[in-house]
């Protein structure tokens, strides 16, 4: 349920902050309250919604003007700030009331035209609706309960029902000039209304300040979530749910099989799974399918969803494949059939699904990004809701596809294809071992700068959530001993699991161990054994083994189906005394790296290693750095400069040597010396 976040004295200190113009204060309290909006999904959700506040300003001549500021292009009513609610000048806004028709990019150039300040994001595309309403403040929210009653069949009925003649209803209209015509007119029609109710779109409220339209949003919320409650059945019988070992084989193979709608260089999808109890239990609807066939809550989901979701009943990987191509054959037809009604040109986005229902395991948002993914799951998971709920309060039934396609190949849309490029390894997902490690959390950091998705293994504790804290964003992690039986299949498991699979394996983790061969005793080469060529040796196994259910169909044509970076030594070439019980499996680990390339050249798997030497690092530890130098008789400086260049090699230059071998796209079986130039332990 919604709840009233508002707190005065947070609300006095975002006031206090602005200062003493009345003007100032009144937008920190639109700020403040923008964000009390954006804090609940189930009120907004990723950029979703915007808000408004008529005031003045003072122009460039000194002239005081009123102005609307109103959410820009962009941000997020959660982290808004003032500069997210650029001003525009109310009057030229208003004179448009007066045309009978305004193309997109009319508006778009009449608003930005108008802008105080030239620098600011584009004003909303539902501005002019913002100025033609004659109230201080307007907030429009998608909130899952008012998506749920403006879908259904008898939305007029049950919104007088529930609000009498406090809301108005406006037919569904495509946002932009005609949508604000129509709610101006309707708001003419009752002038006494708290808010508007447009179908199969969303939710308007205002009221003279912040503090009161904020209050009628949650107010006329709660009471659609009261109405709707009352007509919920009792929940369906749970569900159990798969363990990660199963659920990784499945969306690997969904993964493999949503790659048949890319090109072949395209980076696969990254996939978010939400296999909660609510989400099982939707998937186990025997009405999914269709469900599944009638569109989406409101009309902005279909650029991060598309129309309709993948349903998957049969999680064997061929019926996954054919799943996947009935949906892309479809979408074509959907394309083919409303792209000459379109006025120009539409260029076709991949046919591919936004988010997919798998029975038995629950909904999964599929995004170029992991930021991607994680957006349509968890607009998947509240159109799931909004689906349910409608059907128990009589039914359904969102906008068709003609409509659906206006939106989704929208001329603003369109015009945003091809601008700007994605990050080189936007995409990906790379396992690093020993994530918390400075040469692997250096490495992270490296091909997360490049748009990767990263997975960091190491020993649970402080160590590894500080790493993926000083990461960010959408990466995740998996604590546990990788020299244990089972645990490289366990962390890739996990892996796959949170991205849906695998691209690239770095297998980096190790430790020196010291000692004479002469006198080592035969446990310390054990345990060494374990973790510097075995632990690698099954990370290597289980890779592959995602890298063939995922990228076999490509691998077969040639393309890359995933590749294995291994983080080897200069002392698998070139031995020091006294670390026999490290170079002996590191030169195992040299000779795997060779025999990998070799055996999965053929199915497009790429397999490369770095022979890094004198990286501060938990295996050269300082003061291992003293004792070695101590022993050579020089100090700790000279000793780690002590190659060719003269220069201390470090770990963020093992990193961009891993990030570079990542994109050598012909380049397999190298091993790399990332050691300041080391002659004696170069490759010939």
């Amino acid at each position: 349920m919604v709840a009233d976040l508002w707190d005065d004295a947070e609300a006095r200190a975002m006031a206090d902050a602005a200062g003493p113009d009345p003007r100032a204060r009144a937008l920190a309290l639109r700020v403040y309250t923008s964000r009390l909006i954006g804090r609940d999904p189930d009120l907004v959700m990723h950029g979703g919604g915007n808000t408004s506040l008529k005031s003045t300003a003072t122009d460039i001549f000194g002239d005081e003007v009123e102005v609307l500021h109103v959410k820009g292009s962009g941000w997020d009513l959660g982290t808004i700030e003032a500069a997210g609610l650029p001003a525009v000048r109310l009057s030229p806004l208003l004179r448009l009331r007066a045309l009978e028709r305004l193309s997109d990019e009319d508006m778009v150039a009449v608003q930005r035209l108008n802008l105080l300040d030239p620098a600011a994001p584009n004003p909303s595309v539902e501005t002019l609706l913002h100025a033609w309403i004659p109230h201080p403040v307007i907030d429009h929210t998608h909130a899952t309960a008012f998506l749920t009653l403006a879908n259904l069949p008898e939305v007029a009925a049950a919104t007088r029902e529930i609000f009498g003649d406090r809301l108005t209803l406006v037919p569904y209209v495509m946002p932009g000039f005609a949508l604000a015509q129509a709610a101006a007119l309707a708001y003419e029609a009752n002038p006494e209304a708290e808010g508007l109710l447009l179908v199969n779109h969303g939710h308007f409220a205002w009221g003279a300040d912040a503090r009161s339209s904020y209050a009628r949003i949650i107010e006329h919320t709660a009471l659609v979530e009261d109405w709707l409650a009352r007509r919920r059945p009792a929940p369906l019988h749970p569900v159990a749910a798969l363990p990660v070992a199963d659920v990784a084989p499945v969306l690997a193979a969904l993964r493999g099989a949503l790659a048949s709608c890319l090109p072949d260089d395209a980076a696969l999808p990254v996939l978010d799974l939400r296999a909660g109890e609510d989400e099982r239990a939707f998937c186990a609807r025997p009405d999914l399918d269709d469900l599944a066939a009638r569109g989406v809550a409101t009309p902005d989901h279909v650029i991060r969803t598309k129309g309709w979701p993948l349903v998957v009943h049969d999680r064997a990987p061929e019926a996954m494949r054919a799943g996947v191509a009935a949906f892309a054959d479809r979408y074509r037809r959907y394309f083919d059939t409303h792209a000459p009604q379109a006025n120009g040109p539409r260029t076709m986005l991949a046919p591919m699904p936004g988010s997919v229902w798998i029975e038995g395991v629950g909904i999964v948002g599929v995004g170029a990004s992991a930021g991607a993914a994680r957006i349509a799951a968890d607009i998947a998971c509240q159109s799931a809701r909004v689906r349910a709920d409608g059907e128990a309060a009589g039914g359904f039934r969102p906008i068709g596809d003609a409509d659906l396609f206006d939106m989704e190949y929208w001329s603003l849309e369109q015009a945003k294809l091809g601008k700007g490029r994605p990050p080189a390894l936007q995409g990906r997902v790379v396992l690093v071992t020993g994530g918390a490690g400075a040469i692997g959390l250096a490495t992270a950091r490296a091909f997360a700068a490049q748009g990767a998705s990263l997975f960091l293994v190491d020993r649970p504790g402080a160590a590894l959530d500080a790493a993926l804290a000083a990461l960010g964003g959408d990466h995740a992690g998996h604590g546990g001993d990788i020299t244990q039986p089972g645990a490289a299949g366990a962390a890739v498991a996990a892996c796959v699991a949170r991205f849906g699979g695998l691209d690239i394996l770095v297998s980096n983790a190790g430790a020196a161990v010291t000692g004479d061969v002469a006198t080592l005793p035969d446990a310390t080469l054990r345990d060494s054994f374990e973790l510097n060529f075995f632990a690698h040796f099954a990370f290597a196994q289980a890779a592959a083994a995602v890298f063939r259910a995922q990228g076999a169909a490509r691998g077969a044509r040639g393309a890359e189906a995933g590749q294995m970076l291994f983080n080897v030594s200069k002392q698998a070439v070139n031995p020091g005394r006294g670390f026999a019980a490290y170079g002996l499996p590191k030169a195992a680990t040299f000779f795997l790296v060779r025999q990998l390339a070799l055996e999965l050249g053929a199915e497009g798997v790429r397999v490369n290693g770095i022979n890094a030497d004198r990286i501060r690092s938990g295996l050269l530890t300082p003061e291992m750095i003293a004792a070695r130098s101590t022993a050579r008789g020089v100090d700790e400086g000279a000793y780690m400069a002590g190659n060719l260049l003269r220069a201390e090699v470090e770990a963020g230059h093992v990193a961009d040597a891993f990030v570079m071998l990542a994109q050598a796209a012909r380049t397999t079986g190298h091993v790399m010396t990332v050691d300041g130039g080391n002659i004696e332990a170069a490759l010939r």
